[in-house]
């Protein structure tokens, strides 16, 4: 009998409390961070309830999703409610002595880039979290998964959530990287190739020497998209990389503990004879930057491609999504990507607005200037991330290129973040996001994904440009 097993099940097995049926177990909850809209409505109904919190030291809470982003905010929001979101969950975990990262606290940012640059997301633990990129957080090594209000409250109630054990999926990145081609270039890639149903039911283990490579930020980009082919989570196994990245981290353990958890840490990756359900194999030498000329991440094409023909679409089904979506984003087949005008730019998210983010597209931004008509703009994932850019200049390369320095949030990400402004109906924007469906951005708004690096150099040329051009 094989009794060797994957990343994923230990981490599973070493949180399960009880058996319910098969496959479904109440779990232990290492970590519950919350943002101020699904965490306001959670914490309402436990006050409600007249309930405790279970454990006040593993639930943390910040201020992210519909914060203005422009310099001088207040609570003021154009979002409707949003000024009482913030202020509501303020309130609430004040009363019950949560942590909360607000507006002015030196550590607030998005949820996904503050949790492992804090150290309060660790390899090994479980991550609940209102939101569905929680799974950002598997970089580290930690089995994350989004939840909704009602769970978040089981949560903070319990400090336990029931859920269905995922099926294993490992996805093997072969080969060597090319020049200019980044963790989002993989990741966008990979949906292409493997669909956007590819992941369902599964939790994904990404591995393979390019993997082990990439920088603990590069992971976290990684496993931030894989809700985006529909899997649980995606996770990569802890390594040398992931305990230096964490060893000075805030809330991250300290002395004997930490020797005691890097030990533990160490167990974590998958057994040599693990059988995983699911096995995908890519092999980097064929990645090329990549870019969506469609509505889904799915729909992604090499930056020096052409926009694909719906004719040529293997079934009717898949033929029509794909006419749908180039009538939506207002591109014709053939078209060549590097042909396409964009109207706007964005960096930022927590797919890609950390601090490695911002320097690679600063790189291409020094001593240029964004072409004229662009609106662009820079949201930092975190205020340290924004501090630190300050610090080095960062800020000043691109507010002198042209971008717009925005404060930290999801800002615009979707169209009810940066405080609920959104970009122009009919605008074609190139944005470092994980998400380019109708309307995302704002009504109307088409979005185009792509890496820091190539949202700044088709900044400066006015249309979307494949960044090799400007070299490394």
């Amino acid at each position: 009998m094989n009794n060797s097993l994957t990343l994923v099940d230990k981490i599973w097995y070493d949180h399960v409390i009880m058996n319910l049926d098969k496959d479904i177990d109440l779990m232990f909850i290492d970590r519950n961070f919350q943002h101020e809209m699904s965490g306001s409505v959670s914490l309402k109904c436990i006050q409600n309830a007249k309930r405790k919190i279970r454990n006040i030291n593993l639930s943390f809470g910040t201020l992210d999703h519909v914060l203005d982003t422009r310099q001088g905010r207040t609570d003021a929001t154009m979002i409707p409610g949003g000024t009482e979101f913030i202020r509501e969950f303020r309130a609430l975990t004040k009363s019950y002595g949560i942590p909360l990262f607000d507006i002015d606290d030196p550590d607030q940012g998005i949820v996904h880039v503050i949790a492992p640059d804090l150290g309060i997301a660790l390899p090994g633990c479980t991550f609940a979290c209102g939101d569905s990129h929680t799974c950002t957080v598997g970089g580290i090594g930690a089995l994350a998964w989004g939840i909704g209000a009602t769970d978040a409250e089981h949560v903070f109630a319990t400090q336990s959530l029931v859920q269905v054990k995922p099926k294993n999926m490992r996805v093997t990145f072969k080969g060597t990287r090319g020049k200019g081609v980044s963790a989002k270039d993989l990741i966008l890639y990979l949906i292409s190739k493997a669909g956007a149903d590819a992941g369902i039911d599964h939790a994904v283990e990404y591995a393979g020497p390019v993997i082990e490579s990439l920088t603990i930020d590069e992971r976290l980009t990684m496993c931030n998209m894989a809700i985006e082919f529909s899997a649980r989570t995606g996770i990569v196994a802890p390594d040398d990389v992931t305990f230096n990245y964490l060893h000075d981290k805030p809330y991250a353990p300290k002395g004997k503990v930490w020797d005691d958890a890097v030990a533990y840490w160490r167990t974590l990756p998958s057994d040599p004879e693990a059988k995983f359900d699911k096995e995908l194999y890519y092999d980097c030498v064929n990645v090329r930057p990549q870019v969506t000329w469609g509505t889904s991440p799915t729909h992604s094409v090499a930056v020096d491609d052409v926009v694909p023909d719906p004719i040529k679409a293997p079934d009717s089904a898949i033929r029509l999504t794909m006419q749908r979506a180039l009538d939506y984003i207002g591109l014709t087949p053939g078209t060549r990507m590097e042909d396409i005008k964009i109207d706007a730019a964005f960096i930022g998210s927590c797919t890609n607005g950390r601090l490695s983010d911002l320097r690679e597209a600063a790189r291409i931004l020094k001593g240029r200037k964004v072409a004229p008509g662009i609106k662009a703009i820079c949201s930092p994932g975190s205020t340290k991330t924004k501090r630190i850019a300050e610090s080095e200049g960062i800020s000043k390369i691109f507010q002198e290129a042209g971008f717009e320095w925005r404060e930290p949030g999801c800002s615009f990400c979707m169209s009810g973040g940066a405080g609920g402004e959104g970009f122009e109906y009919g605008q074609r924007v190139l944005s470092t996001t994980n998400r380019n469906f109708e309307d995302r951005q704002g009504r109307g708004v088409r979005s185009h994904l792509a890496s820091p690096a190539t949202v700044a150099a088709s900044a400066i040329l006015g249309h979307i440009t494949d960044p090799r051009k400007f070299g490394e």
